[in-house]
C-alpha cells in the first residue's frame, strides 16, 4: 500500500463524512445540475487539500465536526476554480477525464463553478468560526489574483523566479495554506504553531506546483495533458527560468525572442524551447528546488516533535515523487 493510500487509510471515516457532506451540500431543486455536478462528483481526485485540513486538525487535537465542514468547504472551492479553469484555458480532459465544459457548455461549466464557489461559502458559516469564514472568502480572492498575475506575467513577459514564485504562492500554495489554516482555527492552537505549520504548507504548495510545470517538459503519454501545454499558453516555468538565466547566447538570445514574439508558439518552437530547457539544466534544478523546499519543510514539522508529523512529510514526499 502507497503511502498516501496509507493517510488515506488512517483517515477511512472522516474522508466517508466528508464525501456525504459535500454531495448534500451540492444537492439541489434543479435537476440538470443535480445531474452535472453527480457526474462530476464520481471522478473525485487525490483529496490532498480536505486531508490536509484533518491531518493538521489531528495534530492539533482531533478532526471534530467543524475541521469537517471546513475541509468541505475548501474542497468545493477548490473544484470551482477548477472547473472556471477549464473554461478560461478551454480545457476538453482533465485527469483522464472529459470536462463540463466540453460535455455540456461554457455557460453550464460557468454556473455549476458559481454554484460551488456559493456553496463553499454557505459551508464556511456553519462552523460560526470568523476566522475559518475569512480563511475561505481571503483565499478566493488569491485564487483569482493569481491567475490575473500569471495572465499579466505572461503578456509583458515577467520572466524571472520573483514573478514566478508570487504566481504559484496566489495559485497553488494558497490552497494549501488555508487547508492547514482550518485545521489548526478548528482545534484551537497558538500564534507559533499555526505559524510554522502556514510555512509548512507554503513550502509544500511550492513544491506542488513546481512538480506541475516539470510535467510540462515531458512526454504527454505519462502525464495525462499535451507536452508544452503551458508554453503555448504564455506561461514560462521555473525550469525554462532557469534555462534562459543560465544558458548561453546566442541560442538563449532565440529562445528569449521566440517568447517574447507575439504570436501562439509553433510545436517547432515547443520543441526548441522544451530541448533548450532540458540542455542547460532546468528540470534538474526544479528537482533540486524542491528537496531544498523538502528539507526546509521537514526542519519545520520537526519543531512539533509529535510522530503525527510523518504523514504531512509522506503526503510531501508523494507530491514531489507523482507521475502524473
Amino acid at each position: 500500500m502507497s503511502a498516501i493510500e496509507d493517510i488515506r487509510q488512517s483517515l477511512k471515516s472522516e474522508l466517508e463524512r466528508l464525501d456525504t457532506l459535500i454531495s448534500r451540500t451540492l444537492d439541489s431543486s434543479n435537476t440538470l445540475m443535480n445531474q452535472v455536478i453527480g457526474n462530476y462528483l464520481e471522478h473525485k481526485g487525490k483529496q490532498l487539500r480536505p486531508m490536509l485540513v484533518m491531518l493538521t486538525a489531528r495534530l492539533f487535537g482531533g478532526v471534530n465536526d467543524d475541521a469537517l465542514t471546513a475541509a468541505a468547504s475548501v474542497e468545493i472551492l477548490h473544484n470551482a476554480s477548477l472547473i472556471h479553469d477549464d473554461v478560461v484555458d478551454d480545457s476538453g480532459r482533465r485527469h483522464g477525464h472529459a470536462t463540463i465544459n466540453a460535455v455540456w457548455d461554457n455557460h453550464v461549466a460557468v454556473l455549476v463553478g458559481d454554484f460551488f464557489v456559493s456553496n463553499a461559502l454557505k459551508l464556511a458559516t456553519e462552523t460560526e468560526d470568523l476566522r475559518v469564514i475569512r480563511a475561505i472568502a481571503d483565499l478566493g480572492k488569491l485564487l483569482s489574483l493569481g491567475e490575473m498575475d500569471q495572465i499579466y506575467n505572461a503578456r509583458y513577459h515577467e520572466l524571472n523566479e520573483e514573478a514566478y514564485f508570487n504566481v504559484i504562492s496566489h495559485k497553488t500554495a494558497s490552497l494549501f495554506v488555508t487547508c492547514v489554516s482550518m485545521g489548526a482555527y478548528c482545534s484551537g492552537v497558538d500564534d507559533w504553531r499555526l505559524d510554522a505549520i502556514r510555512e509548512f504548507a507554503e513550502l509544500f504548495g511550492r513544491c506542488f506546483q513546481i512538480k506541475d510545470d516539470i510535467f510540462d517538459y515531458f512526454d504527454s503519454q505519462v502525464i495525462g495533458k499535451p507536452t508544452g501545454n503551458d508554453l503555448r499558453e504564455g506561461k514560462v516555468t521555473l525550469p525554462l527560468l532557469y534555462a534562459l538565466s543560465n544558458g548561453a547566447s546566442p541560442e538563449r538570445d532565440e529562445m528569449l525572442s521566440l517568447l517574447r514574439e507575439d504570436r501562439v508558439l509553433s510545436d517547432s518552437d515547443i520543441r526548441r524551447l522544451i530541448a533548450f530547457t532540458h540542455e542547460n539544466g532546468g528540470v534538474e534544478y526544479a528537482y533540486a528546488t524542491m528537496e531544498r523546499m523538502r528539507a526546509e519543510a521537514v526542519a519545520i514539522l520537526d519543531k512539533f516533535n509529535s510522530p503525527l508529523t510523518s504523514q504531512f512529510i509522506s503526503l510531501l514526499d508523494f507530491v514531489i515523487a507523482r507521475e502524473k
